[in-house]
Parts: structure tokens; C-alpha cells; sequence
């Protein structure tokens, strides 16, 4: 199916910019594009389950094909955390977010996880398991849903490897978002904020969901 007008459920034009990229024969549209207020409750515990909210809250207002994914970081020494609350996450302190719902920077977000693993690496409270990179590793989950309606949906979930920097001050990188500038890539030698936004698409979490979603929509 070519030429689909694809409605993508967030509110952020960084992940827009992403998708427009990776289905560039598509016409994607965010919800603030048309002045459609959609800002639904993430309640799920995984990340299918909270794209499946926020695809099944779009598709009941425009009822068109909706794409909509959550992601988040999962770092290895935390036990997997922050994971999907890694856009509220504000520290050791808040791993799920602050009470009030009010957010940090990202500056704030970086700095913290940072010194949150360093701290967890130092004190030996490491979870049971092998690490790709080594005890700093952590990696990238997208779960993205392509909903048609109800009873006509289609699931990728994908990671992105990668290890968390040592200190703040190496963070490098104007590519990318999010926590883009402190994860690095032993493969590259540069953090996922230095490599080209054609590099980042070949081999994200959400490059290879939506590769995945494209080959469906393509055969609908």
C-alpha cells in the first residue's frame, strides 16, 4: 500500500522527524499537526502495552492508520531500569517519576543515570547475567504497534545495544535526542548523538521496528 496518510501518536516532533525519514512514501502526521488534543494515560507495564494505549486512544479519534511505539533506555546495572519511564525518570530518588508528574531536564536525566550506574557498578549490586558491553551496558527498547482498528493490529519490538559513559563530561553528540548523547557504541567508537541520522535509522530500536511495520504496510 503505498501513499498512506499515517497517523503517529506523540506529541514528540523528534520521533516525527525520525518516522517521516523511515517512511518517507508516507504522509505522517502527529496529532498537534491537525490541533487534536491527545495527550493519553500510559498505565501499561511494558512497552506493547502503553503503545497499544496510545495507538487504540488515536485511532478512536481519527479512525485512519495509527503507528504509535514506546521506548525507553533499560540499563543493565539498574536491573533493566528506567525502561518505560525513562521520560519521567528524575533519579534514584524517582525512578518512576516525580509524585506531582512535573519533570527534569534531560541535561538532569543524563547526569543522573550516569551516576546512578556508576554508583550501582561500584557497590557490586549488579543483577545475575552476561553484559554485551560489559557492566555499564544498557540498550534501547521500541515496541511499536501499526493499529487498523480493534481486531487489526501488528506488534515489532526491537533493542539497541549499547554502554552508558563513564561521566558526564564525555557526553558528545548534537545528533540524535534524549539520552542520544550518553550512550555509546563500542562497534562505532562514538555515542548514538554523533552517528549520522541515516547510521542511527540502519540501526535503531526504532529503525528496525518500523522496517519491520513498513514490510506489513507495504503488503496490506
Amino acid at each position: 500500500m503505498r501513499d498512506m496518510k499515517i497517523y503517529l501518536a506523540t506529541g514528540n516532533k523528534n520521533k516525527k522527524r525520525e518516522m517521516v525519514q523511515l517512511l518517507s512514501e508516507h504522509e505522517i502526521v502527529i496529532p498537534s499537526d491537525e490541533n487534536i488534543d491527545f495527550d493519553p494515560v500510559e498505565t501499561g507495564t511494558t512497552f506493547y502495552e502503553n503503545s497499544l494505549i496510545k495507538a487504540k486512544a488515536l485511532y478512536d479519534i481519527v479512525h485512519c492508520p495509527v503507528i504509535a511505539d514506546d521506548s525507553g533506555i533499560c540499563v543493565d546495572a539498574l536491573g533493566g531500569n528506567p525502561g518505560i519511564y525513562s521520560a519521567r525518570y528524575a533519579g534514584p530518588d524517582f525512578m518512576k517519576g516525580k509524585p506531582d508528574g512535573s519533570k527534569i531536564s534531560q541535561e538532569e536525566q543524563n547526569k543522573f543515570i550516569i551516576e546512578q550506574t556508576t554508583d550501582a557498578v561500584k557497590n557490586g549490586n549488579l543483577p545475575k547475567g552476561e553484559y554485551l558491553h560489559g557492566p555499564r551496558s544498557c540498550h534501547y527498547t521500541c515496541a511499536m504497534v501499526l493499529y487498523l482498528g480493534p481486531d487489526r493490529l501488528f506488534v515489532a519490538q526491537e533493542t539497541f545495544e549499547g554502554a552508558l559513559i563513564d561521566s558526564i563530561e564525555d557526553a558528545r553528540g548534537d545528533g540524535g535526542f534524549g539520552y542520544d548523547p550518553i550512550v555509546f557504541l563500542p562497534e562505532y567508537g562514538k555515542t548514538v548523538a554523533q552517528i549520522s541520522a541515516e547510521e542511527k535509522n540502519s540501526i535503531s530500536h526504532r529503525g528496525k521496528a518500523v522496517r519491520v511495520i513498513q514490510k506489513i504496510i507495504n503488503n496490506l
